[in-house]
């Protein structure tokens, strides 16, 4: 019996450890969020030379990947693909103001065919209750998508920063929600049982 209640005390204080420790990374996150906001044309350089690592590591691990399944088929087909991954990477690398060009127009290309296909898929959902939230959905991501197209190249240097730094500040801000909800939760029984 004793040894139970000991165990949960030291799960609820390995709880309460989490919950602090989730704390202070959503605090650090809301100060992250707002260094990007504040410093867009660097956090934008940030993030695309961060995304250019990650495509160069991915075309590694894919190298890796054909040559271990070179008997099984397309090995040429996988080295290529790997290849494109390195060699995308490693342009993005060395020209990173172009990378940024090239993303701002492929996020305004995306969010455009995003904004079109969530209005196709609203009218199709239109006998049902509540398909204006798909189409206000589809009419915001295609505004959007427009405004990043009919802007650039002259958002390109803040654009991503900005909305990577606003990413990360709600990040840091819903992390601190859960956070607070999560200690109030294990705070509760005890304000009950005193």
């Amino acid at each position: 019996m004793t040894t139970d209640v000991s165990n949960d005390i030291k799960k609820d204080a390995g709880i309460k450890n989490d919950t602090n420790r989730s704390l202070i990374i959503g605090a650090l996150l809301i100060v992250l969020g707002i260094v990007a906001i504040a410093l867009p044309s660097a956090s934008t350089i940030f993030a695309e030379t961060w995304f250019a690592l990650i495509l160069i590591s991915s075309g590694f691990a894919k190298l890796v990947y054909a040559t271990e399944t070179r008997h099984q088929g397309g090995f040429l087909w996988k080295l290529l693909l790997s290849g494109l991954y390195i060699a995308t990477g490693i342009m993005l690398f060395v020209n990173p103001l172009t990378g940024v060009l090239t993303l701002t127009l492929l996020l305004g290309s995306f969010l455009l065919t995003e904004g079109v296909f969530e209005l196709i898929l609203a009218f199709r959902l239109r006998p049902q209750q509540n398909w204006t939230w798909v189409l206000g959905d589809g009419i915001i991501t295609l505004l959007l998508g427009a405004m990043i197209w009919f802007q650039w190249p002259f958002n390109a240097p803040w654009l991503i920063g900005t909305l990577v730094g606003v990413s990360i500040l709600f990040t840091g801000i819903s992390r601190i929600g859960l956070s607070l909800n999560a200690r109030s939760a294990l705070n509760q029984p005890e304000a009950t049982s005193a």
